[in-house]
C-alpha cells in the first residue's frame, strides 16, 4: 500500500492509502469522529453485529478468492455474543476488506472504500455523505493531475519528434554541438514566442525563485496548444519556411487554438 492521501470530513483528518488500484480509508480515523481515545473500541462495536459481518462475507466472497468461508460461518454462528475485532476477523478468515498497519504514525485499521463507507451510515448518515462527497472531490483531482501529466509526457514526445526535423533540415553536419544547441535553443523559442510571448530565458530572469522551466507552469490548454504547434512546426521546417515565417504563422495559429479551448471550456462550465 502507497500514496497516502487525506482529506477532512467534519473536522475529522481521514487517511487514505493506495494499492492495486484500490483505496483503503483509514476506519481508526473515522472513529475518531465518535471517540478520539478508543477507536479500536467504536470499530470493534461496529464489526460486533451479525448484519455487518454479513456484509462484510458478501463483500470478500465477491472480491477474494482466498476467502475462508468455513471459518466465516463458524465466526457468523457462534453461540452467544458475538465479539469481533479487526484482528481476529483477518486472521480467521484471511480477509483483505481490511487490514491493520501497525506503526506510531502511519499504522491503523484500513479498510476497502465499500467497507468504510459501510462503517461510516454506522457512525452517522451526515458523516457517510461528507465523506463520500469529500472522497469523490479528491478522486476528481488526481484524475486532473492524470491528464495534466499525460499531456506534459504528450509535449514532451512531440518535442523529440521537432528537434529530430530541425536535426534533419537546419542542422549542417559539420556544426559542433555548441552550435547545435544554440539552434535547438532558438527553436525552442520560437515555439515560445508564438504562444507565451517571451523566451524561456526571459521567463528565468523574471523567475528565478521557480524549479523547472516555464512550459512546468502551464495551464491544461496551453500545453495542448504547445502540442499541436510542436507537431505543426516540424512540418513547416520540412517545407523550408524561415523561422520568420514559421513564427508568424504559430503565433496565428496559437491564437486561434487558444480561443477554441477557451470557447470549449465556458460551455463546460455553462453546461
Amino acid at each position: 500500500m502507497k500514496n497516502k492521501e487525506k482529506i477532512n470530513v467534519q473536522g475529522t483528518e481521514i487517511r487514505i492509502i493506495s494499492g492495486k488500484n484500490e483505496d483503503y480509508i483509514s476506519l481508526t480515523d473515522m472513529a475518531g469522529y465518535k471517540d478520539t481515545l478508543e477507536a479500536r473500541v467504536v470499530v470493534s462495536n461496529w464489526m460486533s453485529s451479525h448484519y455487518v459481518v454479513d456484509f462484510l462475507g458478501i463483500w470478500e466472497q465477491f472480491n477474494n478468492p482466498n476467502f475462508n468461508r468455513m471459518e466465516f460461518h463458524t465466526v457468523r454462528n457462534a453461540p452467544g455474543r458475538l465479539v469481533l475485532t479487526p484482528k481476529r476477523w483477518i486472521e480467521l478468515t484471511n480477509a483483505i476488506g481490511i487490514i491493520s498497519k501497525s506503526g506510531r504514525y502511519g499504522g491503523g485499521i484500513f479498510a476497502h472504500k465499500d467497507i468504510a463507507f459501510e462503517f461510516g451510515t454506522w457512525l452517522s448518515p451526515e458523516f457517510k455523505y461528507l465523506l463520500i462527497r469529500e472522497f469523490q472531490c479528491l478522486k476528481e483531482q488526481e484524475q486532473k493531475a492524470i491528464g495534466w501529466s499525460a499531456k506534459r509526457e504528450l509535449a514532451k514526445i512531440n518535442y523529440h519528434i521537432h528537434t529530430s526535423a530541425i536535426k534533419q533540415n537546419l542542422i549542417p553536419v559539420e556544426l559542433t554541438p555548441q552550435q547545435t544547441s544554440i539552434i535547438y535553443a532558438s527553436e525552442a523559442d520560437v515555439l515560445n514566442v508564438a504562444l507565451f510571448g517571451i523566451t524561456a530565458k526571459q521567463w528565468r530572469d523574471v523567475n528565478s525563485d521557480k524549479e523547472g522551466n516555464m512550459r512546468d507552469y502551464v495551464s491544461i490548454n496551453e500545453l495542448i496548444c504547445l502540442s499541436n504547434m510542436e507537431n505543426l512546426n516540424a512540418v513547416f521546417i520540412g517545407e523550408g519556411l524561415s523561422q520568420k515565417e514559421r513564427l508568424i504563422k504559430l503565433n496565428q495559429i496559437a491564437i486561434r487554438q487558444m480561443q477554441v479551448l477557451v470557447d470549449v471550456e465556458n460551455r463546460k462550465l455553462l453546461n
